[in-house]
């Protein structure tokens, strides 16, 4: 199925308004199972397949909802619901997208041992307009953006609606231990396998990053205007007993959630850069680092 191009569509209903036109419709029970374990999802990923089987998608905006990548916003009375409407994997040629620079993912060039090995389904198109676009309580679009190609629009995006999921319950979970949690700052979200390959070798990035697949962060939190991980245990100093505080909470949630299993790695401060905890939901434990 093909996209239309070029624009990026951009759509807004109110779901009450909607409803109005066929009562019987069930939406609000639709957004509210789509908002994740922690409650907090605000958008859904939809590849072109996926998209095809949500009939509140079609009912909303129309048939071309199912066909053109953009963000559709559905309002009710819990605030936005956006889906966002991939672009196909298949967009991809000669490793790019447009301008953008992808790469090639593993099982483009040899097999791949997992399922979760497989190529993506799709990317999501971020603009200089919608990459604001709230995905949960806490995150936007541009928290996952892999960090380069600054002055390219569109950008595209690998992202798992797990993954923001466990990132929302995490941060609960440090609230609900008693640790100081204003927000969770993701360093490192989205890797285009290109990017990712800058930095492979001994000390460096694996050839098999989850970041590659949307599925993982590395995340710290953030309490002050500094942006580093702040001091969770107190102590006056912030170091890697910090970080374990953090991958505790991790822990905590994969506990309560096993469908959320992945893996969990601490890592201590550079000059670069202070502590910080990968987080990713690869479905398989993985546990790393000064646990």
């Amino acid at each position: 199925m093909a996209f239309a191009r070029p624009e990026f569509a951009e759509a807004r209903v109110s779901v009450t308004s909607a409803k109005s036109r066929n009562a019987a419709f069930p939406r609000i029970p639709l957004l509210d199972s789509l908002k994740g374990r922690s409650r907090k999802l605000r958008a859904s990923f939809l590849s072109p397949t996926r998209a095809a089987g949500i009939p509140l998608l079609r009912e909303l905006f129309g048939d071309s909802a199912t066909s053109r990548a953009g963000v559709y916003a559905a309002n009710d009375t819990a605030g936005s619901f956006h889906f966002i409407t991939m672009r196909p994997f298949a967009d991809k040629v000669q490793g790019r997208i447009g301008r953008y620079r992808i790469g090639f993912f593993p099982s483009e060039q040899r097999t791949v041992r997992t399922v979760a090995s497989r190529n993506p389904d799709g990317f999501l198109e971020v603009t200089a307009l919608n990459q604001d676009t709230p995905i949960s309580e806490h995150f936007r679009l541009r928290d996952f953006l892999t960090h380069d190609q600054a002055a390219v629009w569109p950008k595209y995006l690998v992202l798992r609606e797990p993954l923001v999921d466990k990132l929302e319950l995490v941060l609960s979970e440090l609230r609900r231990m008693g640790v100081p949690a204003n927000r969770l700052r993701v360093m490192s979200g989205f890797r285009t396998p290109q990017y990712n390959q800058q930095g492979v070798g001994a000390g460096g990035r694996v050839q098999d990053s989850r970041h590659q697949y949307g599925d993982a962060a590395d995340v710290y939190v953030v309490n002050g205007d500094r942006d580093w991980m702040s001091d969770l245990n107190r102590d006056g100093r912030v170091d890697t007993r910090d970080a374990q505080l953090l991958a505790q909470a991790a822990e905590n949630v994969e506990r309560e959630h096993p469908d959320l299993v992945g893996g969990v790695g601490i890592y201590k401060a550079t000059t670069a850069h202070g502590p910080f905890v990968h987080i990713d939901v690869r479905g398989t434990r993985a546990r790393w680092g000064a646990m």
